[in-house]
């Protein structure tokens, strides 16, 4: 039976561990579109999973009809103020939500992570959601990513792809890796058309925030953060598919 959540509670930071980082925003971002834009179909997208609209204001300068399942009304509330009304917000879990139509994109990103039954959305995506010729662009943290490597070999976490208890309370409820995504991706019935990785990241969110405040790290040195994530995808911050119907 799985556990009632709250998913309001879930959103917001914790006294000892922030959920959404400023590299996310600034750094995440901009290189996940980067690596969307070459598989984006004309016409709609679907956001699953629109946390407080940052990402999707994004969005809305290669799209103008997106819609938005978020779980949570009060991130809803905090998007509408960034994006206006030029996005359909749908109040509802993943797993009871009644979507009008089929789309054209459909993205998901740091996303599956939470959901306790991703395998179950996983198909709705593929049977449901997902329109002929459509493509679905599914992006997780990486277990593997050498940020959590060095914290194993701390002793700050028990292996790579372990749910720590600050991730837990946010609402994780596994931690992937490319051929754990993969899996579950196939056993939706989804055919996985590209598989790649979102810049290479050896340092924890934390300490990438704190040096984007210096001139330590410069746009080239991203730059080459995200060149070496292309080559070596299994060491990058996040991991990435691109799926069509299967």
């Amino acid at each position: 039976m799985i556990e009632s959540r709250d998913y309001n509670k879930e959103i917001n930071d914790a006294a000892d561990h922030q959920y959404a980082y400023n590299f996310d925003f600034d750094v995440i971002h901009p290189f996940m579109i980067r690596s969307f834009q070459p598989f984006f179909n004309k016409g709609s997208l679907l956001e699953l999973g629109s946390f407080k609209g940052d990402f999707t204001r994004r969005l809305l300068e290669h799209f103008d009809d997106i819609t938005c399942v978020e779980a949570s009304d009060l991130a809803i509330n905090q998007a509408q103020m960034k994006v206006g009304s030029n996005v359909k917000y749908i109040n509802s879990m993943f797993e009871q939500a009644e979507l009008p139509r089929r789309y054209d994109n459909i993205v998901l990103t740091h996303v599956l992570e939470h959901i306790d039954d991703p395998v179950k959305v996983l198909r709705r995506v593929n049977d449901e959601w997902l329109a002929e010729g459509g493509r679905f662009f599914l992006v997780c943290p990486n277990a593997n990513a050498p940020s959590r490597q060095i914290a194993v070999k701390m002793g700050l976490i028990s292996h790579n792809a372990a749910v720590t208890g600050a991730e837990a309370e946010h609402g994780h409820r596994c931690t992937y890796s490319l051929d754990t995504l993969e899996r579950d991706a196939r056993a939706a019935g989804l055919k996985v058309v590209y598989r790649s990785g979102i810049f290479f990241k050896a340092l924890a969110n934390f300490q990438w925030d704190r040096l984007l405040q210096t001139d330590i790290i410069s746009s080239d040195y991203l730059e080459g953060c995200y060149q070496l994530g292309q080559q070596y995808p299994d060491l990058c911050s996040s991991i990435f598919l691109m799926c069509e119907k299967g």
